[in-house]
């Protein structure tokens, strides 16, 4: 079984997230859309709102998951077995910080491959952070966030 870990802290989801998830839809049998908890990062929305979110977004595609989890995302893959980690690259500046995490997540267990997708060429210019400072200022958020995800 083909089963790939799609990691992030998704504060909040975007379309991106949501480009790169349907467009690997079909190469897995399995996806788990990981929420990494991380106690010395401040989110915006709290891991429960993000969940709800996630799983609104996702419920009509069967084989797509949600789950939270602390620690290294390569012992989150080996426990759940996923033999792929998903990353959307948006820039070159992107490629080289996920690379630098590839190679040490394959250096700590190289059973466990990352894929980078390139992002959709609408969505290369946005992250949740520039979106998160467009929450904060009362902007308009609809062509950045997935209908479900309502602020």
């Amino acid at each position: 079984m083909r089963i790939a870990v799609f990691p992030g802290t998704f504060d909040p989801m975007t379309l991106g997230h949501v480009d790169i998830i349907n467009r690997t839809l079909n190469m897995f049998d399995r996806i788990i859309i990981g929420i990494g908890v991380n106690a010395s990062k401040q989110t915006m929305f709290s891991l429960e709102k993000r969940i709800e979110w996630i799983t609104n977004v996702i419920k009509s595609h069967p084989h797509v998951e949600v789950k939270s989890y602390e620690g290294l995302t390569v012992n989150f893959c080996e426990h759940h077995h996923a033999r792929y980690i998903l990353r959307g690259i948006r820039s070159v500046g992107d490629f080289e910080y996920e690379k630098a995490i590839a190679d040490m997540n394959r250096m700590v267990n190289p059973n466990v491959e990352t894929i980078f997708l390139a992002c959709s060429p609408e969505y290369s210019s946005y992250s949740s952070s520039i979106v998160r400072d467009l929450i904060r200022n009362g902007g308009d958020t609809s062509q950045f966030l997935p209908k479900e995800i309502t602020i």
